[in-house]
């Protein structure tokens, strides 16, 4: 699950039974707290999204300096995801239908793995907050015709009868604090699986929200919302 957990307590030393009593009162009231639950989180979770940017499947917290694109599929025009941008850097959304039982996440790694090498890429493993990354490095032509190429962070999120993928790039590969901003953006995103009957790996609809224009960041600045545009071929499944 994508939530934390509290930590199992050591196992108490065996007591007399008078003592019982005062020993489980003791315990209990030397209890640690409740962890606040880290997101992304489920629409069921959250009790207010007034101040939410609404598209459908995704829900985003606006933050100064946010800016926010959908991304369409060329073949059939269906937006397939959010991509933001914050920090000098970008995160494309793409949430799925997925079972109780079974995480997507083996299956789309292996495509992934698969896509990039036939772009002549690199792909690396690492462990994050959400369990296995992939980290590549893809081949891109630069803006003056030069060869170089394009790095990109790839995390798979599992909810309650959803999965989200996030794909980052930018400055957020690289840079603590651009990395930070990242995270922090990703951890208050909601996923609003819907209730009707889906197989798993379906894409979640999306759509514009209504407020994206009218609704404010701080005193400073408003969310910028694109229209929907073609997205990244190589962050694409499916």
């Amino acid at each position: 699950m994508i939530f934390k957990r509290k930590k199992s307590k050591e196992q108490e030393p065996a007591v007399e039974s008078n003592d019982v009593a005062t020993e489980t009162s003791e315990t209990t009231e030397s209890s640690e707290p409740n962890e606040p639950k880290a997101g992304p989180f489920d629409i069921n979770d959250v009790e207010n999204t007034d101040e939410y940017l609404d598209f459908g499947s995704i829900l985003i917290k606006p933050v100064s300096g946010l800016k926010v694109r959908m991304d369409v599929e060329e073949s059939n025009q269906r937006v397939i995801a959010v991509s933001l941008e914050v920090a000098e850097s970008r995160v494309q959304l793409m949430a799925f239908s997925s079972s109780k039982s079974q995480s997507l996440w083996p299956g789309i790694k292996d495509k992934i793995k698969s896509d990039i090498t036939a772009q002549n890429g690199e792909i690396f493993k690492r462990d994050g907050a959400y369990g296995e990354e992939l980290l590549a490095r893809v081949p891109q032509q630069l803006p003056d015709g030069r060869d170089g190429h394009v790095a990109l962070r790839f995390v798979g999120i599992d909810g309650p009868r959803w999965f989200l993928r996030a794909v980052i790039g930018g400055s957020a590969i690289s840079d603590e604090e651009a990395a930070q901003t990242v995270e922090n953006v990703l951890r208050d995103v909601i996923v609003n699986r819907g209730d009707k009957p889906l197989p798993p790996a379906e894409l979640l609809p999306l759509n514009v929200p209504a407020n994206a224009q009218t609704r404010p960041v701080g005193e400073e600045a408003e969310p910028e919302l694109k229209r929907p545009e073609r997205g990244p071929e190589i962050t694409q499944i499916g």
